[in-house]
């Protein structure tokens, strides 16, 4: 088959969605050939992550027509000696689907990012795919304003929060508190677990955001320490007593790190070590992973399932073509199929994606003042915060070379530093404390300075 013949077989589904009217369209949609140009060059969707499902999905929204994309994924493809013989197994299952990035020996080592952008930029012909490597908390506001939409493949919480109070950040508001739709950046979000898995559509300041529905995540298993230390029963307790018990005993003061693949393997090595002396068989470093970061084994069908429903959500975002999901999809095929499509109703007092935190202030506050008043602030609680106005660092925490450089600010009025504007928006990267640990969060403040022109007309419900 011909390239171009390959190009027409695969756009013909496409071109049914995109060529033609219909019933279930959305108003501003215009059907034709132009649209499906728009696609390829104007576009520019970013995925965040690199796993079994961000791959699938990278796969899935190149094939559907998008030719512009970015993906972003900290980790790197790894195969421990121990659990050799195991991946042996899920690399020739992995290899009968085709677009699967599967850890062959020579790109062990490699960032995930840039492998799957590799391989789907091998087998999708025209699509031009930007890997990075590294942490979503360490790329600026600016990369991501970039994007005219955000999909996500995690495993975690704590990143699908992060990325959906990064997007929440460029929403503004009217004066009467509406969203301006201009501003308000998409997101497709998916998770699979297993055999169940989700799909749903975020659109800040309309639909809920993550924040706004975090109570549909259960709370993590928790151990009594007291089993951990005494009687172990099972692999997952050897884990648990290296990875919450033995640590701090040998690392006293050292923070442990998930993602250092380092300390991973020391509490790998100590688990096997408690499960030899209490004969319990199971402990591999692949489950260790799986305890320490609660993640749960990928299940090829579900990501290809959950994927095809966010690359299709994605299209029907930026082209209109029909109407969006209502607003979050789950899957369950653990036993025989379930689906089923809930319509949550948005907080209109949520932190994240709402107008933004009131605080008031005097003209005279420091921006080092402004900081401590943010970890006291009994809505916020947010500690070493970095701070920027209009896309400017007024005060940076890390790294070393951006803190030295805004250091000279925390002594400055942040009045000044805002340029005497009564009232405006700023937004602060820090930690807060959450079930018992520290995660990285931004928050989005509205910033009031009383006796100024121009504060009087703003709702001062709930400042500080």
């Amino acid at each position: 088959m011909t390239n171009s013949a390959v190009q027409q077989s695969r756009s013909r589904d496409l071109d049914k969605l995109l060529l033609r009217p219909g019933n279930l369209v959305e108003p501003a949609f215009e059907p034709g050939p132009g649209l499906r140009e728009d696609l390829k060059e104007l576009v520019k969707v970013l995925v965040v992550g690199a796993g079994g499902l961000g791959c699938e999905l990278l796969k899935d929204l190149a094939l559907s027509g998008f030719r512009e994309l970015e993906v972003i994924d900290m980790d790197r493809i790894e195969i421990m000696p121990v659990d050799l013989a195991l991946s042996a197994l899920r690399v020739l299952a992995a290899i009968c689907l085709v677009f699967i990035i599967t850890a062959l020996l020579e790109d062990v080592g490699k960032p995930k990012a840039e492998v799957a952008a590799k391989h789907v930029m091998e087998r999708v012909s025209g699509v031009n795919i930007v890997p990075h490597f590294g942490r979503i908390e360490d790329k600026e506001l600016d990369f991501y304003s970039n994007f005219n939409i955000i999909a996500l493949g995690l495993d975690s919480i704590e990143a699908r929060s992060y990325i959906n109070a990064v997007a929440c950040s460029f929403l503004e508001y009217d004066s009467n508190d509406n969203p301006l739709e201009e501003t308000i950046k998409p997101m497709v979000d998916g998770g699979t677990e297993g055999f169940k898995g989700h799909a749903r559509v975020i659109m800040p300041g309309v639909t809920p955001c993550f924040e706004c529905t975090i109570w549909l995540f259960p709370p993590q298993v928790k151990f009594p320490l007291c089993t951990l230390a005494e009687t172990p029963r099972n692999a997952a307790h050897c884990i648990e007593y290296a990875h919450l018990i033995k640590w701090d005993e040998v690392h006293s003061g050292k923070a442990f790190d998930p993602d250092d693949p380092e300390h991973m393997k020391w509490v790998y090595d100590e688990a096997v070590k408690r499960a030899e002396l209490f004969g319990i068989p199971g402990v591999t470093y692949s489950l260790t992973q799986g305890v320490v970061k609660n993640i749960i084994p990928a299940i090829a069908s579900t990501n290809a399932i959950i994927s095809a429903a966010c690359a299709l959500e994605t299209l029907k975002i930026v082209s209109g073509c029909s109407k969006t999901l209502s607003n979050y999809l789950t899957y369950n095929g653990a036993e025989g199929l379930h689906t089923k499509v809930t319509e949550f109703v948005k907080d209109k007092d949520c932190l994240v994606c709402g107008p933004g935190v009131l605080v008031e202030l005097e003209t005279s506050v420091t921006l080092e003042k402004f900081i401590g008043l943010l970890e006291e602030h009994p809505k916020l609680q947010l500690s070493k915060a970095s701070i920027s106005h209009r896309g400017k660092n007024l005060y940076m925490q890390a790294p070393p070379v951006l803190e030295e450089m805004t250091r000279s600010n925390l002594g400055l009025p942040l009045f000044d530093l805002m340029g005497k504007i009564s009232k405006d928006v700023v937004h602060a990267t820090g930690t807060i404390i959450t079930s018992d640990k520290k995660i990285s969060c931004l928050r989005k403040l509205r910033v009031v300075f009383k006796g100024v022109d121009g504060v009087a007309d703003m709702d001062t419900a709930g400042g500080a």
